[in-house]
Parts: C-alpha cells; sequence; structure tokens
C-alpha cells in the first residue's frame, strides 16, 4: 500500500503539487491524469524519492520513505520499478547489461543466476532473442520493452510508468499497454501510470485520478470517469489531449 499524505512540491516560488492525499492499494493499477506541467512526473519522482517533498509524507510498507537513511533508501529502491518517458536506456550497453544493472549493483548473484533472470525477463516483455542488441538498433515500442525488462529485473512490489506509450504508433501502444496488465496480473504489482493518451488509460487503469493546479480534483473508475460532469475531465475525454 502507498499512503500519501499532504504531499506540497514548491518549484521557484510555485507549489506543483499543493497538499494532495491519496492511498493506493497492494495490486491496483492507478492512472494520473492532468493538463502537461501539472506535477504527475512529479508525483512519480517523490514516490520513488528521486525528489524530495517541500512538506508531507509518503508511507510505503509502514515507512514514511523521507525518513529513510542512506542504506534504507538503496533497499527501499530495490522495492520500485521505474519506466521512464524517454527509455533512459544506457546507449553504451547492450540489451542484456541494461536489464542486468541493477542485478549487479545491488545483489550478490552470480552469473549464472543473472543470466537466467535476465532472460526470464526478456521472454516476458516479449524480446527473448535481442540480448546481444544494443539500443540504437531497436524501435522505440523495443526500447520501451527494454526499460520495462530493467524495471521488472530486481522483481519491484510497485512499477511507476512515465508517459510509457507517447511517441509510439496506435499498435505499439497496445503492445505496451498488453504488457502493463499482464504483469499486473501475472506479478501481482501495484502500477502507477502517468499517461496523456487515452487508450492506455482506459485500458490498463482500475482507477483514474486527475491532478489540476496541484490537487487531486477526481477520482473514480474508467466507466465513473467517462460518464464524469467534471467540465476538465470532459474536455480531456472529447480531446484526447491537453
Amino acid at each position: 500500500m502507498i499512503k500519501i499524505e499532504n504531499i506540497k512540491k514548491k518549484f521557484n516560488g510555485h507549489f506543483v503539487l499543493d497538499g494532495i492525499s491519496l492511498t493506493i492499494n497492494e495490486g491496483e493499477t492507478v492512472a494520473v491524469i492532468g493538463p502537461s506541467g501539472c506535477g504527475k512526473s512529479t508525483l512519480l519522482k517523490l514516490i520513488n524519492r528521486l525528489e524530495e517533498p517541500t512538506s508531507g509524507k509518503i508511507i510505503i510498507d509502514g515507512q514514511n520513505i523521507f525518513n529513510l537513511s542512506e542504506d534504507e533508501l538503496v533497499k527501499f529502491r530495490q522495492k520500485i520499478g521505474m519506466v521512464f518517458q524517454s527509455s533512459a536506456l544506457f546507449d553504451s550497453l547492450s540489451v542484456f547489461e541494461n536489464v542486468a544493472f541493477a542485478l549487479r549493483e545491488h545483489t550478490q548473484l552470480n552469473e549464472r543466476e543473472i543470466n537466467k533472470i535476465v532472460l526470464k525477463k526478456m521472454e516476458l516483455v516479449d524480446l527473448l532473442g535481442k540480448e546481444n542488441m544494443m539500443p540504437s538498433e531497436l524501435s522505440g515500442g523495443m526500447q520501451k520493452r527494454v526499460s520495462v525488462a530493467r524495471a521488472i529485473a530486481i522483481n519491484p512490489k510497485i512499477i511507476l510508468y512515465d508517459e510509457p506509450t507517447t511517441g509510439l504508433d496506435p499498435i505499439t501502444s497496445v503492445t505496451i499497454e498488453n504488457l502493463i496488465n499482464k504483469l499486473a496480473k501475472e506479478l501481482k504489482v501495484t502500477s502507477i501510470v502517468v499517461t496523456h493518451q487515452l487508450s492506455t488509460i482506459f485500458r490498463t487503469a482500475n482507477r483514474i485520478i486527475m491532478l489540476d493546479n496541484g490537487k487531486f480534483i477526481e477520482s473514480g473508475t474508467p466507466e465513473k470517469t467517462k460518464e464524469s460532469n467534471n467540465p476538465i475531465i470532459k474536455t480531456f475525454i472529447n480531446s484526447g489531449v491537453w
């Protein structure tokens, strides 16, 4: 369970997040939507403690993550996998080495064990046989799937997706959406998806939360969101883009 309690985050004198609170249940897939610059990606960085809040708490497994020591933080981050908008693969490393990176950094596994895990994760994202390729040789959709394989290499309990289908064609987007659903079902992870794309929102989320002007303004199931009378949400649904 993730409990976000009265989180505020200020940049240059402006509150990007202004006292937001939210509980995300174990195994839930939550889509966070809202206008560009409203703080969606900042929220993901706070949950992964890549940013520090101006005030407030985020409690995961009973711990306020902002009170963790450096050693505790290293262990905590092994519970979280992050899929970045740009995929953020290491250009100089092969696909295999990208997926193996966290295993080498944070575990004492031997090479045989690492090889077994990497191949298992590659199979899970339907890229088995591509281990020796370089990121520059992959399509955008394949790079995104490698990014997912890297994120799940150490079996996280939580996966954070930052615009996982941005810039992808519709067919490739569906592939990524299916993968998000597959991981949620097979790995039973808690997922938070930040996205502008309607298909991703409605095909992956159990719950949709609208963020606007630093606050959560509505939360509900995909069905409830489609029927919302909130003008901001209606504009989003009708336009499909911000």
